[in-house]
């Protein structure tokens, strides 16, 4: 089908709004930029719905004194098809997709390959929900990589959106307790209300002490590092404190700041892990992340903290920089 756009109105708009990071810390702003059109392999998408995730954008995009690439500014969209290239094939203006793309009101996609490909939303997959897909998929590749035998003890530091959303995901591997840990009440609270079996407030107590009681002593057979940042200095150092013998320790997050430390004598006998190291492919592992957010295994409704209009994109932004123990995740809505 030829790259027209249903919606005369559309085809009037020559221009659009982005976010964009420009020098400075915490410059964030929605600038007007000319609306793409798509060549011969892509599709244009008006978004519907677009996800802020706190932990790379803003530690790896927001807190930065130089501009980045508009082009990384965002990773969640979804929305509907108005124009299509004409090598595209599967897919046709008027469906619904997501795509990780930046935000902005119009964004490209691709049908197939490694960088921002489309997937065809099932009608019972709403565009909020979709916003998360980019992230679930991550987690169930995430958690298919953790080395864990059922009946184990999992600990899982940190319950930003991932932390929470692995959280969830790890339960299709069958572990014996799962123990999420945070510093934020809010957090805390979402967390034990989508099913931890224990969470422990950092704010509060010390985690490492409460892991080896739950455990009698023993401590986690599996620890799950999804903190990062600087922060994350001190999660990497009780992790390794709480950690069983023969444990494992799996790093999702990213990190800023001093090397991690590892202490030789403590890991002895023990397994550190990073990433993602499995052979089922993103999509295949895209499909069953679908399946969970569409029957249930994993919730998302509880993780959106604030819906606000695009308009308000930079004060999103802003909100969940300064107010953690107020946001988490953050919905924008561009219709």
């Amino acid at each position: 089908m030829a790259a027209d756009a249903p919606d005369t109105r559309d085809n009037q708009m020559a221009t659009m709004k982005r976010l964009e990071k420009l020098n400075g810390f915490g410059n964030v702003q929605m600038v007007e930029v000319e609306r793409p059109v798509p060549e011969a392999d892509q599709l244009l998408v008006k978004v519907n719905r677009s996800l802020i995730s706190r932990g790379s954008e803003i530690f790896r995009r927001y807190v930065l004194k130089e501009a980045v690439s508009p082009d990384i500014m965002g990773y969640s969209d979804a929305g509907q098809i108005i124009a299509v290239g004409k090598g595209i094939v599967e897919l046709a203006v008027g469906q619904r997709v997501m795509v990780s793309a930046p935000h902005a009101q119009y964004v490209l996609g691709h049908e197939t390959g490694p960088r921002k490909q489309a997937y065809a939303l099932p009608d019972e997959l709403g565009y909020e929900a979709a916003t998360f897909l980019p992230l679930a998929t991550s987690s169930v590749m995430w958690m298919r990589t953790t080395p864990i035998d059922p009946g184990q003890t999992v600990v899982i530091l940190g319950q930003g959106i991932v932390g929470i959303l692995c959280a969830q995901i790890v339960r299709e591997r069958s572990p014996g307790t799962v123990i999420t840990v945070d510093a934020q009440p809010l957090r805390c609270e979402i967390s034990s209300n989508l099913g931890a079996d224990h969470v422990i407030d950092v704010s509060k107590v010390n985690s490492v002490d409460v892991v080896k009681e739950l455990t009698n002593g023993k401590g986690a057979d599996v620890v799950i590092e999804c903190v990062g940042g600087n922060a994350g200095i001190r999660s990497f150092e009780q992790a390794q404190e709480m950690l069983g013998p023969e444990g494992v320790i799996h790093l999702i997050s990213k990190y800023q700041g001093s090397p991690l430390p590892l202490d030789g004598d403590r890991f002895m006998n023990k397994q550190l892990i990073a990433g993602i190291r499995i052979d089922q492919s993103r999509d295949e592992c895209q499909s069953d992340a679908v399946q969970m957010l569409i029957d249930g295994r994993v919730r998302i409704s509880e993780l959106i903290t604030h819906r606000l209009p695009w308009e308000q994109t930079a004060d999103a932004y802003h909100l969940l920089y300064n107010k953690p123990d107020e946001a988490l995740g953050v919905i924008l809505e561009w219709d």
